[in-house]
């Protein structure tokens, strides 16, 4: 006969059953990509490569992971790190392998889904692409696509997630670099405050109102919202020759792009800390000073930053506290505490 006493315990071991399962399936996580309402379309080509849970999962791994170079010591997070927007805050330019340094800094990943360039001189058009040129960089993982396609294919865990997101028995290229393609077009970062001031679900604070009023007349040609980048390549004085490193020059060859480098998003930019393309500016404070006082003259200097009387931006002390305040308002805390993107080891 049915009673209080064993209908209490069928429902509590009912109970247990779900919580059981739940936890065994993991969390609930979405794999779509979601297309923020305020951001312009995704340019990322899904058709060739939609995100699954397999693909994404296995991109996390091989993010993390330092299967992808030489000696097994280096992976994306190495100069990747979520916590400070998946930029590098210990090194001013990228490093690898041997300590072998580079001459570029590590840039902050987001939103990488409505890009069309990569790299600081523009040299990658395609995500699916990026990741080759730290691979194979002697100075970053010092590794080519054959030996980490070898070193995958000769590992049984990694060729059953291959198996499973793709389909296919063999590990190649291709493979690798859509799963690592799957991850990094997931890392959205769209709903700092500024983005919930946008959405109507927040106001900003006084010194945040003048701050974004300032930013906007002296900062938004070169840094457009809602990405924080109008996706060009400028000069912007940081010095007059440019034999170290001629920037998207490199790329062109045309005498008109040298010493111009990608104008960087400033989302999360509070974390994404050093400044600039090789690391040298440490603080925001820096950053603002650069532009109201160090900027060095050239023939392809930004026309923005060359006035009659003088260059650079002119602003008071209390007006760069003003802007610095606005700028933190850009700072995604969910994105860069977010359990999909972390360590999966």
């Amino acid at each position: 006969m049915f009673s209080a006493t064993t209908g209490l315990m069928s429902m509590t071991a009912l109970l247990f059953l779900l919580i059981s399962c739940t936890v065994s399936e993991g969390p609930v996580w979405q794999y779509t990509f979601e297309q923020p309402s305020h951001f312009s379309p995704a340019t990322y080509t899904f058709e060739n490569n939609p995100v699954t849970r397999e693909g994404f999962e296995l991109g996390r791994m091989l993010f993390y992971d330092p299967v992808l170079s030489a000696d097994s010591t280096v992976s994306c997070s190495t100069c990747h790190k979520q916590v400070t927007g998946f930029a590098d805050p210990t090194h001013k330019i990228n490093h690898g392998i041997n300590n072998r340094l580079g001459k570029r800094n590590s840039p902050g990943l987001a939103n990488m889904a409505f890009k069309t360039s990569f790299f600081y001189d523009g040299g990658v058009s395609h995500l699916d692409f990026v990741p080759i040129n730290a691979i194979t960089s002697e100075v970053e993982m010092g590794s080519t696509l054959d030996e980490v396609v070898q070193r995958l294919n000769n590992n049984s865990v990694y060729r059953s997630k291959f198996r499973k997101a793709f389909g296919k028995d063999a590990v190649d290229s291709q493979q690798m670099l859509h799963a690592l393609a799957q991850f990094t077009v997931m890392l959205v970062s769209a709903n700092s405050k500024y983005d919930k001031v946008i959405r109507g679900e927040d106001k900003f604070s006084s010194l945040e109102e003048e701050g974004y009023t300032l930013f906007q007349s002296k900062c938004s040609a070169c840094h457009t919202s809602p990405m924080f980048t109008d996706g060009s390549f400028r000069n912007n004085g940081l010095d007059d020759t440019f034999i170290k490193d001629p920037g998207r020059e490199v790329v062109t060859g045309l005498d008109s792009d040298r010493g111009k480098f990608s104008v960087p998003s400033l989302r999360n930019v509070e974390l994404t800390l050093p400044y600039m393309h090789d690391g040298r500016l440490r603080t925001l404070e820096d950053v603002l000073n650069h532009y109201t006082s160090s900027v060095k003259g050239s023939p392809t200097l930004d026309p923005l930053l060359e006035n009659e009387t003088s260059r650079g931006i002119a602003m008071t002390h209390d007006e760069k506290q003003k802007i610095i305040a606005f700028l933190k308002t850009l700072t995604d805390t969910q994105f860069i505490n977010e359990k999909r993107f972390a360590d999966p080891f």
